[in-house]
């Protein structure tokens, strides 16, 4: 990362993985209740920042493709509307988290994009601030801001920072993927798990739970399964990650993965204590 006059360069954007993943019910609005425990890992997007005097705010893709208005751009919107602002910014994004993976690659960027404008422009809010900026675009949003790994109940909304050892994983994820909206709208899944305490994962945080999903984006992606099947061949008991098509396991140091299908993206990543851009914005505000 480097901060340059009017440009930040090479800021970060990790991903996470779900170690867990708990339906313990629904509300009345029929919003899932959750728990889960996220990780963040080294697999990045990378972003870049101008100010812009113009107030407009333009994006460039180096990597894969995004929509015209992603959250990244939506970020940048919220922070102008929030603050008063007149700044603007051009953003070029290299885009590397696959999308409907179940890692948090959106969210993250949009977390990256709201602290690294809220330094450019001198705007000066705090964590808290920009998380209530964060929940209208995505429910992980606040999770990144925080940067730290976190025990997640509710909604997404509340967040307890737990410590978890540090490892190395096998992060698949297969060419199809699979929509949040279509898991979670399907009468087949299980919203009854029953509630967990921290102390349950603390004791075995690689080994913890299940994923309540898994089951049912197996049935409406077969990809799952066929890349639950890649890792069990390779002797790992893999689970997916969130409510994506991107599956993980616990590898030992120098674990080089087999031939995989085309189209797929397979990588050894490491988990990460505190995200890069912690301190960014000061929580006491």
């Amino acid at each position: 990362m480097s901060f340059v006059g009017r440009a930040l360069w090479d800021v970060p954007a990790p991903a996470k993985l779900n170690l867990f993943l708990h339906v313990i019910g629904r509300r009345d609005d029929g919003m899932h209740l959750l728990q889960s425990a996220f990780m963040l890992i080294d697999w990045c997007d990378t972003l870049h920042f101008e100010r812009r005097d113009d107030g407009a705010i333009s994006r460039e893709d180096l990597g894969a493709p995004l929509p015209q208005d992603d959250l990244v751009v939506r970020a940048a919107r919220a922070l102008q509307t929030a603050t008063g602002t007149k700044s603007g910014a051009h953003i070029a994004i290299d885009k590397r988290i696959p999308s409907e993976a179940g890692m948090g690659g959106g969210s993250s960027d949009a977390a990256s994009a709201l602290l690294a404008l809220n330094r450019l422009w001198g705007t000066r809010l705090g964590v808290p601030q920009l998380a209530a900026i964060g929940v209208s675009l995505g429910a992980d949003v606040p999770f990144f801001l925080g940067g730290r790994n976190a025990w997640v109940e509710g909604i997404g909304d509340k967040l307890v920072p737990v410590e978890i050892p540090t490892a190395r994983f096998a992060v698949a994820k297969p060419q199809e993927g699979v929509q949040t909206s279509r898991i979670f709208a399907d009468p087949g899944l299980g919203r009854a798990s029953a509630a967990a305490i921290i102390s349950g994962f603390a004791a075995n945080p690689f080994g913890f739970g299940a994923n309540d999903l898994q089951p049912v984006a197996q049935r409406l992606c077969p990809a799952v399964s066929e890349a639950l099947k890649w890792m069990g061949a390779q002797g790992f008991d893999a689970r997916m990650t969130g409510s994506g098509s991107a599956v993980f396991a616990k590898v030992p140091q120098g674990w080089r993965p087999a031939q995989y299908p085309v189209g797929w993206q397979v990588r050894e990543c490491s988990s990460m204590e505190v995200h890069p851009l912690l301190g960014w914005a000061s929580s006491d505000d």
